[in-house]
């Protein structure tokens, strides 16, 4: 908590979950993942979420820049079928181990 600040703590993004990349039956394609956004059910509920940004936080074994936490940023692209399954590009392709982990889906660049 931020001394001096009264209040709760406000959350500028949303919980997502990634499911793996986008395939078909034979071959698969990494340059674009799959997310599940927290409390996104339909493909109208989608398009909100369209152009905002979106960040893999892990940790790695080594410090750099004072810090073991490192980041890959991304964006959503478009959805994914209709139950809010959303498509992303990453700046860099997300590593296999990330299926599965958290993302943090950001309200910004809004349009409001």
């Amino acid at each position: 908590m931020v001394k001096g600040r009264q209040g709760e703590r406000v959350r500028l993004y949303v919980r997502g979950t990634v499911l793996g990349y986008k395939r078909s039956k034979s071959n698969q394609y990494p340059n674009t993942s799959l997310i599940q956004i927290e409390g996104v059910n339909t493909k109208e509920e989608v398009s909100w979420y369209c152009g905002k940004k979106i960040a893999y936080i892990y940790r790695a074994k080594v410090k750099k820049n004072d810090s073991y936490y490192r980041c890959i940023w991304g964006k959503v692209t478009r959805p994914h079928g209709n139950s809010g399954v959303v498509r992303t590009k990453f700046k860099s392709n997300l590593p296999p181990k990330s299926m599965g982990a958290k993302v943090r889906v950001f309200m910004y660049p809004s349009i409001i």
